[in-house]
């Protein structure tokens, strides 16, 4: 059946009907009054989300984008950073962060595992002649479904004294409790088209009082990605370049639909969905990827023993029209990812875990009795 396809996946993530009709409007003049009324009421209700009094950036950029100028802005060439890598995204900030010149020492662990915190510590704690400039974290590693544990590591940061945290919250914010004031957190990048719930085009940014002292001096070239310019457009309810008008009209309206739902509201929502998640797919013999105590709020990801990963997801979409997302890398062809993020509700879970079991039949799946894993994620959601 057409119009019926349904997004399980860490991103895109489903569009509210509110904020397609947002979007569908005529757009006017960025240079006019009337947008600067919406940029100032979005920066407002940015700052809401994101817990923070201090500045939000928007860029009209990736994830990637708004973490590539979370990076250049504060650093210079051969400043020592500290990176955490154990997934797909970690290993991105490992190269970005090479790109630029940087004297980049891993934290790694084996993807499926969390980062440790202890690592972090030993290595800021030896610091004595306070060298390290930066400690740049995947705070949700979507390629995985791992949940870092940012607050102790962004501690050991804080203790350290001198060192900026910087942060992929790309697919944690909006999704879980990222209180960016109250941790001291430096600098946070994000994504629209994550638990933002619009479609891909735009990066958030917020930065810090300490970050911009670091500003000062930092010497990596930038230009369309100079967050200085944000920031003085922004104080004047403007942009320095030519915004997407129509998908800033989708996030207004998603913004307002967020403090209509309430944060405290969000995060117990995507914690709920989580758990039943993981509680359907367990029921259903299915190996989980992460360990329950490290379980992103994003996504779900599965290793299947005794059925092909890609076979489940090929047969999802074909039967029941619903995506979800594959392995990355070595992961490929080995995890298949289930998205409860953004614009998902009880509905969305109990119908792919449904359409899951099916799919499982179909392929001749042996390990499971049928209508468990629907029993399993409805015990939760009840």
């Amino acid at each position: 059946m057409q119009d019926k396809h349904m997004l399980m996946i860490p991103g895109p993530t489903p569009v509210p009907e509110r904020v397609l009709l947002a979007m569908a409007k005529h757009p006017i003049g960025h240079r006019s009054g009337d947008f600067s009324q919406v940029i100032a009421e979005i920066t407002a209700d940015l700052k809401w989300l994101h817990q923070t009094t201090s500045d939000v950036l928007m860029l009209t950029v990736s994830g990637t984008g708004a973490m590539e100028a979370g990076i250049v802005n504060f650093l210079s060439p051969g400043d020592r950073v500290l990176v955490g890598n154990n997934g797909k995204f970690g290993e991105r900030w490992v190269l970005v962060s090479r790109a630029f010149g940087l004297d980049v020492e891993e934290i790694t662990a084996e993807w499926g595992k969390p980062l440790d915190p202890e690592a972090f510590r030993e290595k800021l704690e030896a610091d004595s002649q306070k060298t390290i400039k930066a400690v740049i974290i995947t705070h949700s590693e979507t390629s995985t479904g791992i949940l870092n544990d940012l607050e102790t590591i962004n501690q050991y940061v804080k203790n350290h004294g001198e060192a900026l945290i910087i942060v992929d919250a790309v697919t944690s914010l909006g999704a879980f409790n990222v209180p960016i004031d109250d941790w001291g957190l430096d600098v946070v990048a994000s994504g629209s088209q994550k638990g933002y719930m619009i479609p891909p085009g735009l990066g958030f940014v917020a930065v810090s009082q300490k970050a911009w002292k670091a500003y000062e001096t930092a010497k990596i070239p930038k230009f369309y990605l100079d967050l200085k310019a944000y920031k003085k457009a922004t104080d004047k309810n403007s942009s320095p370049f030519t915004p997407p008008v129509n998908l800033m009209y989708g996030l207004q309206a998603a913004l307002k639909m967020m403090k209509e739902e309430g944060l405290d509201a969000i995060f117990a929502r995507h914690r709920r969905l989580t758990e039943a998640t993981r509680a359907g797919v367990k029921a259903l013999g299915l190996p989980l990827y992460a360990p329950d105590e490290a379980a992103s709020t994003a996504i779900t990801a599965v290793m299947p023993t005794g059925v092909d990963a890609e076979a489940i997801r090929s047969t999802m979409k074909k039967q029941f029209d619903i995506a979800l997302a594959g392995g990355q890398d070595d992961l490929k062809g080995k995890i298949f990812r289930i998205g409860h993020l953004g614009f998902v509700g009880d509905r969305d879970i109990l119908t792919a875990i449904a359409a899951l079991e099916s799919t499982l039949q179909t392929l001749g799946y042996q390990g499971a009795t049928p209508g468990s894993g629907v029993a399993a994620a409805a015990k939760v959601l009840g």
